[in-house]
């Protein structure tokens, strides 16, 4: 596979589609050098893209909370959005829309005169875990923890947030995992580096409380589906010691979908009934 920067296809950027190799950003850049930038991560099944609306939304909402209002409109964004699928023909895609401060009279952490720019890249993506959907992933736990919320939005999915997730999946690779579990400045079990997580005890499901840490649109749709089958969610702290006390996990988020964990560290975890269940029912969900 080519690298990102040299492939064939279209993106869309500020109103147009450009060729992909064109779709450049100047040196001075203002995101480049202060992190001011948002984006989402979405997926299209069968030309439709999931949830694509409450995407567009938080993409518009994350902007507003780095003092960044978009000049886009939710339909705006949801014409780009199709523009490009169309344009790379493709109905099973990647769908990835950014949104950040470019170069202008600005050069410092102050950018307020700086223009704000748009573009949606799409491409075809595989399973994020790779065959972890079947045997469960295996995480290791970062030794980064999920700032404060009074020290970053965290309600935004900012691109500056996610530079100590990099940094916990580099060393959770070179271990030989799929990714790391990280805990929050309490010391509480907070996410891996790009997805939630849950757990099952007993038949019933426990999720971290997510007030330090993007509460994900895969994991809001996860938790409906659980309560309309009737089946207890509990969002709440979450002590590491519990881990043990957990017979299965698992991962969402738009490019994990619903991947079982079968070890975080030292801990293990069977991908049983309720995991391999809420999985195959996400799956139908996203393709009705």
């Amino acid at each position: 596979m080519a690298g990102y920067d040299d492939r064939d296809g279209f993106i869309w950027m500020d109103g147009k589609l450009v060729n992909w190799r064109d779709a450049k950003v100047h040196i001075l850049t203002h995101a480049m050098h202060y992190a001011s930038s948002v984006f989402e991560g979405e997926r299209c099944y069968n030309g439709k893209i999931f949830k694509s609306v409450e995407h567009s939304e938080r993409l518009r909402k994350s902007g507003e909370l780095l003092d960044m209002e978009l000049p886009w409109s939710v339909a705006e964004i949801e014409a780009a959005k199709e523009a490009t699928l169309k344009a790379n023909g493709l109905t099973d895609a990647y769908v990835r829309p950014v949104a950040w401060r470019g170069s202008g009279e600005d050069m410092g952490v102050a950018a307020k005169r700086n223009p704000i720019h748009l573009a949606v890249a799409v491409w075809t993506w595989g399973a994020y875990y790779g065959d972890a959907k079947f045997k469960g992933a295996k995480l290791d736990i970062s030794k980064w923890k999920r700032p404060s919320p009074e020290t970053i939005p965290h309600a935004a999915k900012a691109a500056g947030l996610y530079m100590i997730c990099t940094m916990s999946k580099h060393a959770a690779e070179a271990k030989g995992c799929s990714d790391a579990m990280m805990f929050d400045y309490r010391g509480y079990v907070a996410e891996a580096t790009g997805a939630n997580i849950f757990f099952v005890k007993d038949g019933e499901v426990h999720t971290p409380k997510a007030d330090a840490f993007l509460n994900g649109i895969t994991r809001q749709t996860v938790i409906g589906m659980l309560k309309d089958k009737g089946i207890t969610v509990h969002e709440r702290v979450i002590m590491p010691a519990e881990l043990e006390e957990f017979q299965q996990c698992w991962l969402t988020g738009t490019a994990a979908e619903v991947t079982p964990v079968g070890q975080i560290g030292d801990y293990n975890f069977e991908v049983g009934d309720l995991t391999k269940a809420i999985a195959t029912d996400y799956e139908k969900l996203v393709r009705a």
